[in-house]
């Protein structure tokens, strides 16, 4: 690893932007997730991927995803151009507090976060219900 500082070996390069993926699929490292298959959260195929920088919404995104599996959390690296994803960002959120991305390009998976604090089964039917509600209203619809 190249220093950011010569004079003192101490100091490393920093951090480049982490990107984290939300979800109960099995992965490997190496794998890549692209689009074409079924969303995390809608019964229908999606055209983007998304990913966020914190392990907040990453680990939110792990426990809505359907499925029986345990929810899990990915590092990700991109392959493409990514963007701020419109879902959240400026819609709901002034500019982008959540650190949500997404892009029409995979993501290769280079890691996974082992232990993470997830939310209560309380909070987790509380946020679904609410989510319901805004589908029964239709206005729970991503942005794709």
């Amino acid at each position: 690893m190249k220093n950011a500082d010569e004079k003192n070996p101490h100091l490393g390069a920093p951090f480049t932007q982490t990107y984290f993926h939300g979800t109960k699929a099995n992965l490997k490292i190496g794998d890549f997730i692209g689009t074409g298959f079924t969303s995390n959260y809608e019964n229908r195929k999606l055209r983007h991927v998304y990913v966020t920088s914190t392990l907040n919404t990453a680990s939110l995104g792990a426990e809505l995803a359907t499925g029986d599996a345990p929810p899990r959390i990915y590092v990700v690296e991109p392959t493409g151009e990514i963007e701020d994803d419109p879902n959240v960002t400026d819609k709901k959120f002034p500019g982008n507090p959540t650190m949500s991305y997404r892009s029409e390009h995979p993501f290769k998976v280079i890691g996974e976060v082992i232990l993470w604090q997830g939310r209560s089964s309380g909070e987790i039917k509380a946020i679904r219900d609410g989510l319901e509600k805004l589908r029964q209203l239709g206005k729970n619809i991503i942005l794709d």
